[in-house]
């Protein structure tokens, strides 16, 4: 009976039917019973099973004890109840023959109720019958008797009546107390529990097994546990009829996945998305069997690669696959408790530095935080007192990260026009002279908490993580976008042994940024083709330079005179911000541009070099002191040069079409997106950027149109970095609408496994303080130092005595 009522509840999850009060009152009524009645009826069985365990001991001590009676009995009766006066010689040899015959049968009896079988007989033979178990000992009696003379013989039979009495007053008396269902059935038979527990067992006896299930089965209980079940997993009768990859689809899956290792047996990247695309021209044949939502959604987007992506997805997921991880990397992420998503900027500058890197990301963390979707938190490096005076212009420094984080806010708050609601956050950072670039010390990874590591951004992701050692940053983040800013190779091949130096390090940009990043977005074609990258301009020009852009054209529909000036160039003063090409380009065209002047506004390393340069050309090139480029002095300048091919995406060239100016530029990969404008110009060869100066210096530029406006600004910059950083649909991934798949995580590839061993031997390799030297890192960047300790009040790193350089 046990069984039978623990059984039901084991298949109640399997089975579903209508509720029934009288079925629910059954069940109900097998449990009541059960729950009161189970105790009683263990404890009976407890005790049962003891007085099992103490009548098999007791057989043992019989058969143990049982010698020494009868050894006693002998002698006594030998030496005193059958003998009159003093033993004689014959009595006392007597005896021993009767020891001698005895001896035998004795030995005997001891092997055989003695051995460890005789608990398991006794339990056999103890049965419903409760027969009383007996030993046998006539023969030893028998044996006794008869060689003794007849005096003693009618003691001993006087001495065995005796015994039979004591003992069968002893099991009258053990019996009564052990065996209460017999003699005392009168004493215990009207207890109220015991006649309670036999009127329930009657009561369940008469029930069928199938009404008791049938109850339960309906019962309140089984119903919430079914919902239970059904919240935990839900599987859509679309996801059912998912049909499995056929062969043309899993080659194209193989291809994709294989794209590393065609690369390097000279197989591009585009030959291989044609492969993909010829394989997936059968995708109409198959739609039909997609879900109607993802079906829509393909037909609508025609892309053969999501439409691939979608298709692996619903079938992984109508199997239930889900992948959490690969051979290196963690499998568990950290998961945001909050609704807001948290967005962490991570930059390699700092204002007042005036760089790309510095004032870009500021905006983009302004304009990210204007959503309430998520909060943000900009990174930004902390130089010492020492740095700060080699790097930071005018001899501005700041004593503490509070004083540079103020001059920072205000700094942005007058160019923007609206107060910005986002975190600054500093790491510690070392200057470097030789390559004129900051670098993290440490693992900057650490200064981001856990809890705000849901989406990372890494301006410059090869700058930060060059000389990474730390965690890995796809394994703390959820998301990683890196933002390419600086065309490193075009610099190198500048320098000694340039061609030399860019191979290295075009393998190591590669090889950090497919490490360290989920996707990465190049400003323009100028940079490398790096895994994981798409081109798109995701930067936009300040505010500001909007605002002058239409004072200008105020001006201009009034009839007054906007552009009193030429042409001007605006740039650090280093020969590989376009300072070479513009004076090989005046230089030989002296004549054709005849009396052109060019204005140049700059500051940099190479200064003096580049004017005693023009100075020996007798160029037509006036130098003049660098300033900002929104200063008053530069609105009425009409023409802006820029003969650069080493920028990514001029910043410059942006600001000045939004004030509305003619730009001539390089028909460069960094230009494209300047092209759309009107008053952009560009030239090929040397010949034409001399009619193409001619030509701006002729003509008055035309207003920019709103929607030319709104392509230049940081609000159309942030729409553009939302949609190709897929942070759109990160970020909305919990909206409530229809649930999207998560491709990233369902589909294990093997380019996972790759990524995470590139890491992991990067991690290596970095932790060497002997290679990263070589490679041309700034000493004492593996870990902070004590300055950044007293500045950043940080705990002091443990130094480690290195092993072989390690």
């Amino acid at each position: 009976m046990v069984n039978e009522s623990e059984n039901p509840p084991a298949n109640t999850g399997i089975a579903s039917s209508s509720s029934s009060l009288s079925m629910t009152m059954s069940s109900t009524n097998a449990l009541s019973f059960l729950s009161k009645g189970w105790r009683e009826v263990w404890d009976s069985a407890d005790a049962d099973l003891q007085l099992m365990r103490d009548r098999a001991n007791s057989v043992k001590n019989l058969a143990s004890t049982f010698d020494r009676e009868i050894e006693n009995f002998l002698n006594n009766s030998a030496r005193s109840a059958f003998s009159v006066g003093p033993p004689s010689a014959s009595s006392f040899s007597s005896e021993i023959g009767i020891m001698k015959k005895l001896q035998p049968k004795i030995s005997e009896f001891r092997r055989v109720y003695s051995a460890p079988e005789i608990s398991r007989k006794v339990m056999e033979r103890w049965g419903p019958a409760r027969a009383k178990l007996g030993i046998d000992l006539s023969a030893i009696k028998n044996a006794i008797v008869s060689e003794m003379d007849p005096d003693e013989r009618q003691g001993v039979l006087e001495m065995g009546r005796m015994r039979r009495r004591r003992n069968s007053d002893r099991v009258r008396f053990t019996e009564f107390f052990a065996e209460p269902e017999r003699e005392g059935e009168a004493h215990f038979g009207d207890w109220e529990p015991i006649r309670s527990l036999k009127t329930r067992f009657k009561e369940f006896e008469k029930r069928s097994s199938l009404e008791i299930l049938s109850g339960f089965k309906n019962s309140e209980f089984v119903e919430k546990l079914k919902t239970s079940f059904k919240s935990i997993y839900k599987e859509t009768d679309e996801a059912k009829d998912v049909p499995p990859l056929d062969v043309p689809e899993l080659l194209a899956c193989l291809v994709r996945q294989s794209e590393p290792f065609l690369d390097q047996i000279g197989v591009r990247k585009d030959m291989c998305d044609r492969i993909v695309e010829n394989l997936c021209k059968c995708k109409s044949q198959h739609l039909w069997r997609l879900p109607s939502a993802q079906a829509a959604d393909l037909m609508e987007h025609d892309n053969h690669v999501d439409d691939l992506d979608m298709r692996i997805a619903s079938v992984l997921q109508s199997t239930g696959h889900h992948y959490d991880g690969g051979f290196w990397t963690d499998f568990l992420k950290p998961e945001t408790s909050e609704s807001k998503r948290h967005v962490a900027i991570v930059t390699t500058a700092s204002l007042p530095w005036m760089t790309g890197t510095a004032v870009n990301p500021l905006f983009r963390a302004a304009y990210l935080a204007k959503s309430a979707k998520q909060s943000v938190t900009l990174v930004v490096p902390w130089l010492c007192e020492s740095d700060q005076e080699l790097v930071y212009p005018n001899n501005l420094t700041f004593s503490s990260p509070e004083e540079q984080e103020s001059y920072i806010r205000k700094w942005l708050e007058e160019r923007i026009g609206f107060k910005a609601d986002f975190k600054i956050s500093f790491y510690p950072g070392k200057f470097s002279k030789e390559r004129r670039s900051i670098f993290p010390a440490g693992d900057t990874s650490q200064f981001i908490p856990s809890k705000d590591a849901d989406i990372a951004i890494l301006e410059e992701p090869e700058h930060l993580n060059w000389y990474h050692h730390g965690k890995r940053w796809t394994d703390k983040f959820n998301h990683v976008v890196g933002i390419v800013h600086t065309n490193y190779l075009e610099y190198i091949k500048r320098e000694k042994h340039g061609a030399l130096q860019a191979f290295f390090v075009n393998h190591v940009n590669n090889w950090v940024t497919r490490a360290y990043c989920d996707k990465v977005l190049r400003l323009s074609g100028a940079t490398q083709d790096l895994p994981k990258s798409v081109v798109c301009n995701v930067h936009g020009v300040n505010p500001k330079f909007l605002m002058i852009g239409e004072k200008i054209a105020e001006e201009r529909s009034r009839g007054e005179q906007a552009f009193s000036k030429g042409a001007y160039f605006l740039g650090k003063m280093v020969w590989a911000k376009g300072y070479r090409e513009l004076i090989d380009l005046m230089a030989k065209h002296k004549s054709d541009l005849g009396s052109f002047n060019l204005d140049v506004y700059g500051n940099g390393e190479d200064a003096i070099e580049v004017q005693r340069a023009a100075q020996k050309l007798d160029l037509n090139l006036n130098f003049l002191k660098g300033r900002d480029h929104a200063d008053d002095s530069l609105h009425t300048y009409k023409v802006f040069i820029n003969p650069s091919i080493s920028d990514v995406l001029c910043t410059a060239t942006a600001e000045a079409l939004a004030m509305g100016k003619f730009v001539v530029c390089a028909d460069h990969p960094s230009n494209e997106f300047f092209r759309t404008f009107p008053n952009c110009l560009t030239y090929k060869t040397s010949e034409d950027f001399v009619s193409k100066v001619k030509e701006a210096m002729s003509k008055e530029p035309l207003p920019l149109t709103p929607e030319q406006m709104y392509n230049l600004s940081w609000e159309a910059a942030t729409q553009r970095f939302m949609e190709y950083s897929d942070l759109d649909k990160i970020l909305n991934d919990g909206d409530g609408g229809r649930r999207r798949m998560r491709k990233s995580r369902s589909v294990p590839s093997i380019n996972e496994v790759i990524d995470g061993g590139l890491a992991f031997t990067h991690y290596v390799l970095t932790g060497n303080d002997f290679l990263r030297l070589c490679s041309g890192a700034t000493p004492r960047t593996k870990d902070y130092d004590k300055q950044h300790c007293k500045d950043l009040n940080l705990v002091p790193p443990q130094v480690h005595k290195p092993i072989f350089g390690w």
